[in-house]
């Protein structure tokens, strides 16, 4: 099948359901890459922080190779981490992606969190991760003091290079940004953010809207994603919702798919994860029915402000950092 796409400020068309790969583990990551192409997804987004890209490029490669996609027909995403910020570790950061996700030019390179940490040489550790060294007696993040502005003049060459042909950010709020917008030379083309039924951020969507930002909703399944590492419990799920069960039933969708359905609707692009090829082709089954009106209008009033990926919790809980970026 072929999957929509949202059309950037660049004129890009970026594919509106992607297969996000945090999570994955990296023995499977290959073959589920093939698979998902396979089955009819051409976007991907990526991290170095996932630990898996080398594993995404082989898939990518092996799909090119027996001729199931041609690198134009996909859509690549990775991020820099928060090690990374410093002008001159931003190149050698995505020459590095580049190199592990066998490709030479990213269609979307972004600013992970605006969060700058203290640089990790990659013969030291890579990925980084969140601690500075895991083997001090009491490991702990390192923030570094690296304006936004600096970071972001980096990501702009990158463009300029040809190494990357679009670039945005995540985990960023309207005050930031406002305040990017103020200087970029080249506007952010997408914010991802985490968003689904229990955290609908209407405001940042609509000024995202306003300002010709693109925006992708990580975790567009809600709380998921987090019962295994214990950052929501199983009473939190929007599957169990009247609203969803509701629109489900009428039309013969399993309760994930009215979800992500509602979440392309309302105009955003979508990474949900997943493992299994089954689950693969249910995630873009979502394209042969429409919600309602009042469909849409009671899912999103299901919104909980309800924050499962928040670095103000869980930097303290798992990095021995309070590090709150919302508030």
């Amino acid at each position: 099948m072929t999957v929509p796409a949202l059309r950037l400020a660049s004129g890009d068309r970026m594919p509106i359901v992607g297969l996000g790969s945090w999570k994955i583990p990296r023995p499977a990551v290959a073959k589920l890459v093939v698979e998902a192409i396979r089955a009819g997804y051409r976007h991907f987004d990526c991290a170095c922080d996932y630990g898996n890209e080398a594993e995404i490029g082989q898939g990518l490669r092996a799909a090119m190779r027996s001729g199931l996609c041609r690198r134009e027909d996909l859509w690549v995403t990775s991020k820099l981490w928060n090690t990374y910020h410093a002008p001159e570790h931003v190149r050698p950061a995505v020459e590095r992606s580049l190199r592990d996700l066998q490709l030479d030019c990213l269609d979307l390179y972004l600013v992970h969190f605006p969060i700058a940490q203290k640089f990790v040489p990659f013969e030291v550790r890579y990925p980084p991760e969140w601690f500075y060294d895991p083997a001090a007696k009491e490991p702990r993040m390192e923030p570094a003091a690296i304006p936004i502005s600096e970071t972001w003049g980096a990501m702009e060459e990158l463009v300029t290079a040809g190494l990357v042909r679009n670039i945005g950010v995540c985990n960023f709020g309207v005050s930031l940004l406002r305040d990017l917008l103020s200087y970029a030379s080249r506007p952010p083309a997408v914010l991802q953010v985490e968003m689904h039924p229990y955290l609908t951020q209407e405001k940042l969507l609509r000024f995202c809207r306003e300002n010709s930002i693109a925006v992708t909703g990580f975790s567009p399944l809600g709380a998921e994603s987090y019962f295994s590492i214990g950052m929501a419990h199983e009473g939190e799920s929007v599957f169990a919702e009247p609203a969803v069960r509701q629109a489900a039933e009428r039309h013969g969708k399993t309760p994930a798919q009215i979800v992500l359905r509602w979440g392309v609707q309302r105009g955003t692009t979508i990474v949900p994860k997943t493992a299994r090829p089954d689950r693969l082709r249910e995630n873009l089954a979502i394209f042969d029915f429409e919600l309602t009106n009042d469909e849409m209008r009671l899912i999103s009033g299901l919104n909980r402000t309800r924050r499962f990926n928040d670095p103000g919790v869980f930097c303290e809980q798992a990095f021995h950092a309070f590090f709150p970026i919302f508030e």
